[in-house]
């Protein structure tokens, strides 16, 4: 647990600067959709330190991956469930999300989760196959 907590403060302040970035991307487009016109400084200060927490928690999070003493499905729970409340009072706070459509967030975020995770998950798997595979081949031709 020692280790955790400045791996967490590492990865989230290499990522914050994502945030903003991927903020202005948005409203970028929503002004050229013709959604958002003006943007008041109330607005803009909000959405630009909501991004960066968002983006700090989220690269954060993921140092629960580097502790060895836990299993890989309890890291992947404790890093849902942390990426959940993150983005859910977050939305909530900036009025980007209303109440009445938690449901629908809950749905697209476990089901976004869960494929990426896979994703990830398989592609590294076999990734590790492939690199096991080729230890072996390298230790048996030292070998002879």
């Amino acid at each position: 647990m020692k280790k955790f907590w400045p791996e967490f403060f590492k990865r989230g302040s290499m990522a914050a600067w994502g945030g903003p970035v991927a903020l202005c991307i948005v409203w970028l487009c929503l002004k050229a959709a013709g959604v958002v016109t003006v943007l008041d400084v109330d607005t803009a200060v909000m959405g630009i330190i909501s991004s960066v927490v968002i983006a700090f928690i989220a690269a954060g999070i993921t140092a629960v991956y580097q502790m060895e003493q836990l299993p890989i499905g309890m890291a992947a729970l404790i890093q849902m469930a942390v990426l959940y409340t993150d983005y859910l009072v977050i939305y909530l706070l900036n009025g980007w999300m209303k109440v009445e459509k938690i449901g629908i967030f809950s749905v697209c975020f476990f089901a976004g989760f869960a494929v990426v995770w896979a994703i990830i998950y398989i592609t590294t798997r076999n990734s590790v196959k492939k690199l096991n595979v080729q230890f072996n081949n390298d230790c048996e031709r030292n070998e002879k």
